[in-house]
């Protein structure tokens, strides 16, 4: 594609922060209503993981399937079918039908997801992807943030059943962006050979940098259970204050989102990406040594913003690496990796909590994801003088080519 087809771009990332807002809005309403109802812990954990599982394990068969159908046509088809669900789901009352029909849900996400950000750089000349990519990941820390919230204002005002039903409707959002979506990636109608599987292990670059990531999100991720201990019971903050903190990383996300735009192209490279990672961890590993949750805010806003410019950096990386018509296959690995990562980091940290103190849980995932980020550093760099030269990655068309409609 040799022009940026800005409307495109901001109908994906439209499409993208409401559908997030809505996934948000139903984690938060149900776990909510969980605990309203008196269920044990074990129900709100299987939730979440209802939520991740799918993801982790159908994303690189999500992936392939990104590349090889048109991606309107699944855009609407996923969109219909989650609307579908999530409006059974405001009917449902008991506990094990909400978390199968969360894990359906999910399922719908691990195909929408490699299929949104494979086709964002089919929309834009390559020098207008870091802008692009940063636009998405605004839309999505927006609804990241307005997602909790809205659900605490609709169960409180109106109950559960509205936020679940408002949830049917972003899916419906994502459907009526796809059909307004000009530029599509579908499978060439010239080639009749099946479409080569891209290997992770092909791309040494790509591979070391996802070890890094999933340590690292792995840590991040273990913090989110550590930190209502850390903030509440260290450090005797306020729910209030617990709460604004939790924000306080999406914020900074959407400022480093906003920002990445600002950063010149040439540095959008493999050992930057890990050098971010680090960076991420730092605040996380000196937090150990506050005395006050006040000191939290700038950490935590200064981690999330070097979260939103990581995420970004790792998108436009994978899409110059990777053949245009395999971006579906290695955006759904990039998936898997993160979201094995969380769900390792949920189910680590729970048992930790009992045995150690929230300071020490704490400074040591930080220090573990900057260690792991600095030990992979070097390696990366190697990678990249080993590597082959991108021309023929970036000017190679592939089976899933992009069209523009008219």
């Amino acid at each position: 594609m040799s022009f940026t087809s800005w409307r495109d771009v901001y109908l994906a990332a439209g499409s993208r922060g409401v559908s997030t807002c809505g996934d948000f809005l139903a984690a938060t309403s149900l776990a909510l209503v969980l605990q309203q109802r008196g269920h044990a812990g074990i129900a709100v954990s299987g939730l979440l993981i209802a939520a991740a599982l799918p993801v982790a394990v159908l994303a690189p068969l999500a992936g392939r399937l990104a590349d090889r159908a048109d991606s309107r046509t699944l855009l609407v088809v996923a969109g219909l079918l989650q609307a579908v669900v999530a409006a059974v789901l405001a009917f449902t009352s008991r506990p094990i039908a909400m978390i199968g029909l969360v894990a359906l849900l999910a399922c719908g996400l691990a195909v929408t997801q490699p299929t949104l950000a494979a086709l964002t750089p089919a929309m834009v000349r390559p020098e207008d992807l870091p802008r692009a990519s940063g636009l998405g990941q605004v839309a999505s820390s927006i609804g990241a943030l307005a997602g909790p919230a809205l659900a605490g204002l609709l169960i409180g005002t109106a109950g559960p059943r509205p936020a679940l039903l408002l949830d049917a409707v972003s899916y419906l959002a994502l459907v009526a962006a796809a059909l307004l979506i000009r530029t599509r990636r579908r499978p060439h109608p010239s080639a009749s050979s099946p479409v080569v599987p891209w290997r992770l292990r092909d791309d040494r670059t790509l591979t070391t940098l996802f070890v890094a990531l999933f340590v690292v999100i792995a840590g991040v991720s273990a913090i989110n259970v550590f930190e209502i201990f850390f903030v509440r019971d260290t450090l005797g903050g306020s729910a209030t204050v617990w709460g604004l903190l939790v924000a306080a990383w999406t914020a900074g996300a959407l400022i480093g989102s906003a920002l990445v735009s600002r950063v010149p192209k040439r540095y959008f490279t493999g050992p930057v990406a890990v050098a971010l990672m680090a960076a991420l961890c730092l605040p996380i590993v000196i937090a150990g040594s506050v005395d006050n949750a006040g000191w939290l805010f700038p950490l935590w806003i200064a981690g999330g913003t070097c979260n939103g410019v990581l995420n970004v950096m790792c998108a436009v990386i994978l899409a110059e690496r990777v053949v245009p018509g395999a971006r579906g296959q290695a955006y759904g690995v990039m998936n898997a990796v993160a979201q094995t990562a969380n769900m390792l980091g949920f189910m680590v940290a729970g048992p930790l909590v009992d045995h150690f103190g929230p300071r020490l849980l704490v400074a040591a995932c930080g220090a573990a994801g900057l260690l792991a980020a600095l030990a992979c550093l070097p390696m990366v760099r190697s990678a990249v003088r080993l590597a082959p030269p991108l021309a023929p990655v970036l000017g190679e068309t592939g089976r899933a080519g992009a069209s523009v409609e008219g």
